[in-house]
């Protein structure tokens, strides 16, 4: 049995081409991940520092006075995000509808995806950019007399 070579010439040409792959992935994440320092701004929280106290309440979820006003904060073990614009606050779930990843956080009244690049309305959930063509599940909450966010 004959073995073919591989020549000088095909092993140059692979290189080339997986050499342009990997720079065409390079642009296109930084062209579509997250806003470099995007973790510096005060409304593009993941909610890490949001204290939860079991003993209040078994579904509390946040106080008001931890979502920024017209921003929001993520809350990664509920998958959640919670959203706050004055007195309203809502939540949505925080699985990105594209392709399942968990959100980053809210800012400019969005909620973005740092996988993808997709980005929905912080009010409604609505896509305002893609690649996600659904929108983010409202889910239920409820907001206490003393400020507490509680899952319903």
């Amino acid at each position: 049995m004959d073995t073919p070579e591989v020549g000088r010439r095909s092993v140059l040409e692979g290189a080339g081409v997986a050499l342009a792959a990997g720079a065409l992935g390079y642009v296109g994440f930084a062209t579509l991940g997250p806003a470099p320092g995007a973790d510096d701004d005060d409304q593009y929280s993941t909610g890490s520092d949001v204290e939860q106290d079991d003993d209040v309440d078994s579904h509390r979820l946040a106080a008001v006075d931890d979502i920024p006003d017209g921003g929001g904060i993520v809350i990664a073990d509920e998958k959640l995000v919670l959203t706050r614009d004055g007195d309203t606050v809502r939540c949505f779930s925080a699985v990105c509808t594209h392709q399942g990843c968990l959100v980053g956080g809210v800012r400019d009244g969005e909620i973005r995806c740092p996988c993808h690049g997709s980005a929905f309305d912080a009010a409604t959930g609505a896509v305002v950019q893609g690649p996600a063509t659904e929108p983010l599940e409202a889910e239920e909450i409820e907001v206490t007399d003393q400020g507490e966010v509680l899952r319903a």
